[in-house]
């Protein structure tokens, strides 16, 4: 198996996810092991996987953004062409870059202020979410730069994809 550190690179919230999500399936087999077989578990187990849990949740959701996996309305994209179906494109990819910032401020604001704990580990929630405001940057800097792009198609400096092309 050769690794692209270019594909590394330009997916790393993926495999940064990946490796998030294997941790947690790992400590989770291994706890269930050593409670059924050896009598004992891990008083740190839950707290790690849900911390791991987390993180790939977040990471997971900013790399279907980045290419373009979420799941979006396009009715009207369908029955419009030309110079409304662009400025449509422009308006939702405003609006999309307009919520993932109000989301980056929103979730920044809420870790500022967070004092809890874990209960076991003692561990600020704040490590915990840092993973929300790591995917609404992540997330914000994707969403301006469709913004950008459809600013370009828009002025007519780049061709608009086809719906068809949009999907792969």
């Amino acid at each position: 198996m050769k690794f692209d550190k270019k594909d590394i690179l330009s997916n790393f919230e993926l495999y940064l996810g990946g490796l998030f999500i294997s941790c947690t399936v790992i400590i989770t087999i291994v706890n269930v092991f050593t409670r059924y077989c050896l009598g004992f578990t891990f008083f740190w187990n839950q707290e790690v996987a849900l911390i791991g849990f987390v993180w790939t949740i977040f990471l997971g959701a900013a790399g279907a953004f980045k290419h373009k996996m979420m799941m979006g309305v396009d009715f009207l994209l369908q029955v419009t062409h030309g110079r409304t179906r662009k400025v449509i494109r422009l308006a939702g990819s405003l609006f999309v870059l307009l919520i993932a910032a109000t989301m980056l401020c929103l979730s920044s604001s809420y870790i500022l202020k967070s004092r809890k704990v874990t209960p076991v580990l003692e561990i600020s929630y704040k490590w915990l979410n840092l993973s929300i405001i790591i995917a609404f940057v992540l997330m914000t800097i994707y969403a301006a730069y469709n913004v950008f792009n459809e600013i370009l198609i828009f002025m007519g400096k780049k061709t608009e994809p086809s719906l068809i092309q949009e999907e792969k």
